[in-house]
């Protein structure tokens, strides 16, 4: 990694040569937010990473999410901010973003809140069918466009719950890991074995933390001042201690949806962003998702067999074509930590976060249907019934796999640790 020097950028400062600063939008704990102009005139937003901030032993895993951000920008959607531009400055890099004139929603006042709420879920939809999550859903990361659609923004970094503790040990800025813990459901802030799995359902409980905020101007289970406070909220959010009544008299059309969202087991929790639009009240503007891509495309059609493709993780866009990877008959592939003392058919890199097991998850043929099925652990004949699992679970969409297994299908999101790979046809 290039030397990293300091870059404090002010209004008609060009930035490598490419983009003249009109003015800052905003600045967090790791980055800094510009409205800039291109040298046709176009009006962009430029995101960069103060990497000059962030201590030498953190920042390569910093850079590998801030590209996952900017791919994940690229995502053709319509809820999305989209990506244009990267590049590096100084050794920090940057990102070049659309500019949403509209603001963010934590300003925007008397919001249509079906409208905008429908419009959020179908940004979570294009994440989640890509295998992404947001990790960081807050009205800060709502963004508006010049038409009033809501885009999500913001992916990936400031979400992940250790580069949360990191920023504190380093930033010392302590009021801003309390405001993280607002958003954040029970599983994540104590995960009951290694790291937990971020699913879709982590979203989704974000969304109803933002959803009552934004109809009450409160936070859901108490105040975040100070530590006491944080210890309080925690609690509260683990047994699903939070003022009903209150919401009941500001929107009662949203106590389902939002009671839904809210559930602390995520197992219970409203699983998908299809439950939670069922849920939604209807919006006096007719808004219709509009897909990124349709399920008849060739990737979700199966004519020789099955794929994985790595939507997140170190391999991002490598891909697995299960059916070829089988040969004399076999009908197992193993999956799990690339590991030289474990032979793994699929051998998944991965970050020092990520909790992937060494012998995580197998996959199994049924050759008199051709369906393909995934099962949590594998076979250790030194383990106790002969059978070892994972660390910290396998997951198809938000479904936890036991060891009995469960079938997938192209469309399906598989997850092992902080790795998502999509199931597609070929």
């Amino acid at each position: 990694m290039s030397v990293v020097q300091r870059c404090d950028f002010n209004t008609g400062d060009c930035i490598d040569k490419k983009y003249r600063v009109e003015k800052k939008l905003g600045e967090g704990s790791y980055g800094t937010v510009y409205k800039v102009k291109d040298s046709r005139g176009d009006v962009t937003a430029l995101k960069l990473l103060k990497l000059w901030e962030v201590h030498p032993d953190i920042r390569q895993d910093l850079v590998a999410r801030f590209d996952m951000e900017f791919e994940t920008g690229r995502i053709n959607s319509n809820y999305l901010v989209h990506s244009l531009d990267h590049g590096f400055i100084e050794g920090s890099p940057y990102i070049v973003m659309e500019f949403c004139s509209g603001g963010d929603l934590k300003a925007l006042r008397s919001p249509d809140l079906a409208k905008i709420g429908k419009e959020v879920l179908y940004g979570l939809k294009d994440l989640h069918k890509n295998g992404k999550v947001h990790r960081d859903l807050k009205p800060e990361n709502v963004l508006l466009k010049s038409d009033g659609t809501a885009v999500l923004t913001d992916f990936g970094i400031s979400g992940d719950r250790n580069k949360r503790m990191t920023e504190r040990n380093i930033m010392g800025k302590p009021q801003q890991i309390f405001g993280t813990y607002a958003y954040m459901p029970p599983e994540q802030v104590k995960p009951k074995r290694g790291e937990a799995t971020v699913l879709p359902t982590t979203d989704i409980f974000s969304f109803g933390v933002m959803l009552y905020e934004l109809i009450t101007g409160e936070l859901p289970f108490g105040e975040l001042r100070n530590e006491n406070d944080v210890v309080m909220y925690i609690v509260n959010g683990e047994k699903g201690n939070w003022n009903r009544n209150l919401l009941k008299k500001r929107n009662a059309a949203f106590c389902n949806v939002i009671e839904g969202c809210l559930v602390p087991d995520y197992k219970l929790r409203l699983q998908t962003v299809e439950q939670v639009l069922a849920q939604m009240p209807e919006s006096s503007v007719h808004n219709t998702y509009i897909p990124t891509y349709d399920d008849n495309e060739p990737r979700m059609s199966v004519i020789n067999g099955l794929l994985l493709r790595v939507m997140q993780g170190e391999d991002y866009g490598k891909i697995y074509r299960l059916d070829e990877m089988l040969q004399g008959g076999r009908r197992i592939l193993t999956m799990g930590r690339e590991d030289y003392s474990v032979n793994n058919a699929l051998s998944i890199r991965e970050t020092e976060s990520s909790y992937i097991s060494r012998k995580h998850c197998t996959l199994e043929v049924d050759y008199s249907t051709g369906q393909w099925y995934i099962r949590d652990g594998q076979w250790d004949r030194g383990a106790t019934n002969g059978w070892r699992h994972s660390l910290n679970g396998t997951f198809v969409n938000s479904t936890d796999v036991t060891e009995d297994g469960i079938a997938f299908y192209t469309g399906d999101i598989i997850s092992i640790g902080d790795v998502k790979l999509r199931v597609e046809g070929y």
